[in-house]
């Protein structure tokens, strides 16, 4: 069964939402067959607000986010990893679980092939899911004692130098405690979510979402004794600006704030967390497999015959 918000009388069609990569070539008709797929089995189908504008499909309602999250009991997301980190975040307050079908290049968290969504969703409609909870990063940006800017991150918060600029200075402190002054291009800070993004091509371990853990990982650090670390998502970390120049604070790289020298970036678990469906029998590691293309070896039985 839906682990979330499913109605109390099952004669009442279930509200689904669909957001959708609409600059995507032929992404309209994607979106008209899974709408017209639910339809037929008797569920109400509303498009995110964006999403309908730029598609042009008739006969449907459109919703804000805010409204999809007081309304629909689930969401499909249908594009890249992009698209799902901008609209989990806006509907993390909602407790709402989402469906990501791929059509990005990734897809470690759009997961659903777009040539098996029919079938799969059929099945998960049925019940037949994997449900997980990821966990997102609150930050909040504090520039002589106010706050100036706020934010959640599924995937990361980084704080990085400009573009065209020298070495960031930058002082952390965790739970109270100094940790140390780095100097390198910058420090992200990610969910086990975002262990895979951007920390990953850094050199950052990868974390399970099961994990309670925020990874550090310094980029391109100016000492080569400063390496990644793992820590309990229960810590408070405190990045403050000591030097550089066009430093920003980035959260999943689609939204920014610029900071100033003694700006300090506040940054916890957030008390939101994001709920996952996946295909019966889905699992983590096959994700892992097929978007690292990680060696896979027949059996014992298989390398005998």
């Amino acid at each position: 069964m839906w682990p979330i918000k499913l109605p109390v009388q099952a004669a009442v069609p279930k509200t689904v939402a669909i957001v959708g990569k609409f600059q995507a070539v032929g992404i309209a008709q994607i979106l008209s067959d899974i709408a017209v797929f639910l339809e037929s089995h008797g569920h109400t189908v509303v498009f995110e607000t964006e999403t309908a504008a730029n598609i042009a499909l008739q006969g449907y309602d459109s919703m804000t986010p805010e409204q999809i999250g007081q309304h629909a009991d689930v969401a499909i997301v249908i594009g890249g990893d992009g698209t799902m980190l901008g609209i989990a975040r806006q509907l993390a307050p909602y407790n709402v679980p989402l469906i990501g079908i791929n059509q990005g290049r990734l897809g470690f968290i759009t997961d659903i092939a777009q040539d098996r969504m029919i079938p799969a969703l059929g099945e998960m409609l049925e019940g037949k899911v994997e449900a997980e909870s990821r966990s997102l990063l609150e930050a909040r940006v504090y520039r002589e004692g106010g706050e100036i800017f706020r934010a959640l991150a599924l995937n990361d918060v980084v704080v990085a130098r400009g573009s065209t600029s020298g070495m960031v200075e930058l002082r952390v402190e965790v739970d109270g405690r100094f940790m140390y002054n780095q100097r390198s291009d910058g420090l992200i800070v990610a969910t086990p979510t975002g262990s895979t993004a951007y920390a990953l091509s850094a050199g950052g371990p990868i974390l399970h979402p099961s994990l309670h853990g925020i990874v550090m990982v310094p980029i391109s650090p100016h000492s080569l004794s400063n390496r990644p670390i793992t820590l309990s998502d229960s810590c408070e970390i405190v990045i403050q600006v000591v030097s550089g120049r066009e430093v920003s604070a980035n959260f999943d790289m689609q939204s920014l704030t610029s900071v100033l020298h003694g700006d300090r970036i506040v940054i916890r678990r957030s008390a939101h967390k994001i709920t996952f469906l996946h295909p019966e029998g889905w699992s983590y590691f096959d994700t892992l497999r097929e978007k690292l293309h990680w060696n896979e070896y027949p059996s014992i039985e298989g390398r005998l015959q």
